[in-house]
């Protein structure tokens, strides 16, 4: 009997032996299905999170809105109106910091949209970005942007929701409206 042939045997008396064993087939079973699980867990409580914080602040915008068209912001500006949305926003920490608003009249005439996409804060730099914020006259149709910079929960579960992220680790939310001034008494 060769050398090969007895290293074979020995090892299919082995594996015959490791096969037969029923111990650890539980952990085996766990350790492949509870990170899978952990993961689709951790994943739903970040989107259901994230949708909570977009609904909340799409109602905030909603409200400051209305309090914008129906004049009850007393000579409105980018600060009051910030501080009128963020007095609505509960679940978004350090509201006054992370949001950025643009507000823009929409002609009428020519139907000109401003350009797409809402600028956002740039955390890293010490300045705030400059925005568009036009109050209208009466009867002008307006678009407000707002841009929130948010942190995840969880910092893996942005790249499985395939959330873009900022250099700060940040994400965007983004809510939007449109009105029209409400003719004011000359």
């Amino acid at each position: 009997m060769s050398v090969l042939s007895r290293i074979r045997g020995t090892l299919r008396r082995l594996a015959g032996r490791f096969t037969r064993r029923e111990d650890g087939a539980v952990t085996v079973d766990f350790v492949i299905v509870v990170p899978a699980f952990l993961m689709i867990l951790v994943a739903g409580i970040e989107s259901g999170v994230t949708l909570t914080r977009q609904v909340i602040l799409d109602r905030a915008l909603d409200i400051a809105v209305r309090d914008l068209r129906l004049g009850r912001i007393e000579d409105p500006s980018h600060a009051k109106l910030r501080t009128s949305i963020c007095e609505n926003v509960v679940i978004i920490a350090n509201c006054e910091t992370v949001l950025l608003l643009e507000l823009v009249e929409v002609p009428t005439r020519p139907w000109d949209l401003p350009a797409p996409g809402t600028q956002c804060i740039d955390r890293e730099a010490e300045i705030e970005p400059e925005v568009t914020f036009e109050t209208g006259g009466s009867n002008d149709m307006m678009l407000i942007r707002a841009c929130v910079i948010i942190d995840p929960l969880f910092p893996t579960t942005p790249f499985g929701l395939g959330l873009p992220l900022d250099a700060t680790g940040g994400y965007q939310l983004f809510a939007m409206a449109a009105f029209v001034n409400e003719p004011r008494d000359m």
